[in-house]
């Protein structure tokens, strides 16, 4: 495959994916708001906890997919229909078997209910109706859907787009329409959510045999399938430790919260949590099957790395410093906008969720080689930093609430994200010196302080006050974002960074 191609591909992945993203980040912004003005805070709090606790339980999941799209690279590279068969067979059996653990993780977990939503007002059958609900969705995942891994490693994720992520779409319109209209909102919404995983599990389903007519059933057993492919449980056991790690940072902080403070503030902070992770979903979107791009690079040229991760090393480095500045500057004046000043959080806490957006962005480059190369075997890492984590989110939380449990979770992802892990890549994969690496982010980093700098004094000058109307909000935008984008850029490319390189790729394919 050409990297032409390889770039086409990314690019109708993004694109679809985009377009997808900017449909579902208005549903997701109005179905809060219509949330919190007819059910309330507490269902939000409530909701968001129950999201954390499945995802508790989904640890069980191991990092299979991982493994699984790691080791699909080759075959699909070299059309081994018969690996492809099998490997796919022996992710569905070790799902089946997890699935069972779920089930039985969340038939011990859910007595313990009056204890955990002791703080809650609601009656106990909201809690344990939305964990159920959420339960089913998930479990479809592990009987049914997991074969959409086979889309994603054949650079073909604008097909799940069209299917599964269109009726969670469309889902979450009616969703909010019942919500509305319908007496009982809640109860609707709960049934709604089980419906339309059913319909999009189907969708998927007949996507995946359209689109691979020769996958067959494998007659062999989970202990001979283990045996030939041992390579996939061996990365299963690695990659199981970083999403422990994973889990701590994303998952556990909203329940630490939630000890600390209320279901309200776990509501306040969700908002904001909803703004990062559209602007992350929106990265996802943008860099769409980057791993599989890559991953295929790897098979056929390897040669060419070094250069394309300095490409996508500047170019992700450039747009998460935009979407972190941007959160900066107008995340609170949207809040105030949207449902009200009484839900703004004050500013240190947006410069501590700024500082995790920044690094949760840019450290995706490193992710998605690391993925691609099959690295995982560095299981010491995401303890430490899970360790970390958890130990100074719960001392600097029990002092400072909220702001120690994020500055917590900061440290963590400072020490691993930022220090090992780039130096594992580079002696482990790329081979050649992590300082290298360094120097580029070195320079980078202070091209992004002089631009920030730069753009907040003209800004105040210009003296727009975003959080003024909606009007003055949509102006602030654009403006904004040209200021900081195009110093940025600009200042880039006079200090020759790789993305000239990426430019000029786009260039090439545009003619």
């Amino acid at each position: 495959m050409s990297q032409t191609s390889r770039t086409a591909k990314s690019l109708k992945n993004s694109i679809v994916a985009l377009t997808m993203y900017f449909v579902n980040l208005v549903l997701q912004f109005f179905s809060r708001k219509i949330l919190l003005d007819y059910l309330g805070t507490e269902i939000l709090g409530l909701n968001s906890t129950a999201y954390n606790l499945l995802q508790f339980l989904n640890i069980a999941e191991l990092g299979i997919g991982s493994a699984i799209g790691s080791t699909l690279y080759k075959p699909l590279f070299e059309k081994d229909k018969q690996s492809i068969s099998e490997i796919i067979a022996l992710q569905g059996k070790f799902y089946q078997r997890i699935a069972i653990f779920i089930i039985a993780g969340a038939a011990a977990i859910m007595p313990f209910f009056p204890l955990i939503f002791k703080k809650m007002t609601l009656p106990l059958w909201y809690a344990y109706a939305s964990f159920a609900a959420l339960l089913f969705s998930a479990l479809l995942s592990y009987f049914v859907n997991y074969k959409q891994i086979l889309l994603s490693a054949d650079q073909k994720e604008y097909k799940i787009q069209y299917t599964y992520r269109l009726s969670m779409m469309v889902k979450v319109a009616v969703q909010m329409l019942a919500i509305i209209t319908l007496p009982n909102g809640y109860i609707w919404w709960l049934i709604l959510e089980i419906i339309f995983a059913i319909i999009g599990s189907i969708a998927l389903s007949k996507t995946i045999r359209n689109e691979y007519p020769y996958l067959q059933t494998i007659n062999a057993t989970f202990k001979t399938l283990r045996a030939k492919y041992s390579d996939i449980e061996t990365k299963v056991k690695q990659v199981f430790f970083h999403k422990v790690s994973s889990f701590a940072l994303f998952q556990l902080s909203p329940l630490i919260i939630y000890a600390y403070t209320s279901l309200t503030e776990v509501a306040i902070y969700g908002n904001y949590v909803l703004i990062t992770s559209g602007i992350t979903y929106l990265f996802g979107a943008m860099f769409n099957n980057v791993s599989s791009g890559i991953g295929n690079l790897i098979a056929e040229r390897p040669y060419d790395v070094l250069g394309i991760f300095g490409e996508l090393f500047s170019l992700r480095f450039f747009l998460a410093s935009i979407g972190a500045f941007m959160f900066f500057m107008l995340a609170s004046p949207f809040v105030k906008l949207w449902i009200g000043s009484t839900y703004e959080m004050p500013s240190h806490t947006i410069i501590l969720l700024s500082a995790i957006l920044f690094i949760g962005l840019a450290r995706q480059t490193i992710d998605n080689f690391l993925y691609a190369y099959g690295l995982f075997r560095d299981i010491w890492a995401p303890i430490i930093e899970m360790t970390i984590n958890i130990v100074a989110s719960i001392i600097l939380g029990a002092f400072y609430g909220l702001n120690g449990v994020l500055f917590g979770a900061l440290i963590s992802i400072l020490i691993i994200v930022m220090g090992w892990k780039p130096y594992f890549l580079f002696n482990a994969g790329i081979k050649c010196s992590v300082w290298r690496y360094w120097s580029m982010f070195a320079k980078h980093t202070a091209i992004l302080i002089a631009c920030a700098i730069f753009s907040i004094i003209i800004i105040n000058l210009i003296g727009i006050d975003a959080s003024a109307s909606i009007g003055s909000l949509l102006l602030s935008i654009p403006i904004y974002t040209i200021i900081f984008s195009g110093s940025l850029l600009a200042l880039m490319n006079v200090t020759r960074c790789p993305i000239i390189n990426f430019e000029k790729r786009i260039i090439r394919l545009i003619k």
